[in-house]
């Protein structure tokens, strides 16, 4: 199973991705509510995977996927992005993401896009 890192400013869908992800056997090793945070996070936890929101306070998802993949260009993030965000999420995956997910999202669509990366 999977070390991740889950980045989302709504301490709620935290809550929720982390449910999701524990309830497949994965282990949680951080969370961030910005851009920054899942920067300072992935430097000290070195997760697996990452989830990430794109709207953020401070520092948006796609800042962070740039920052985060300059660190490590191995480095395996998933957006997690709510509909109508398209663009944003092009951006992402020009920057470095390995995949997205809509949300909310369905459990099994998050497993399927971390079980891709692994």
């Amino acid at each position: 199973m999977a070390r991740i890192l889950i980045t989302d400013d709504a301490a709620f869908m935290r809550m929720m991705v982390r449910s999701a992800l524990e309830s497949k056997g994965h282990e949680i090793v951080g969370e961030a509510a910005n851009g920054e945070e899942a920067i300072k996070a992935y430097k000290q936890c070195k997760p697996d995977v990452v989830t990430m929101d794109i709207t953020m306070p401070d520092m948006d998802g796609v800042t962070a996927v740039r920052s985060i993949i300059e660190f490590d260009p191995k480095a395996k993030i998933i957006m997690c992005s709510a509909m109508g965000q398209t663009v944003m999420v092009m951006d992402a995956l020009k920057a470095g993401a390995k995949d997205f997910v809509v949300k909310p999202f369905q459990p099994d669509r998050l497993q399927q896009a971390i079980d891709k990366q692994l």
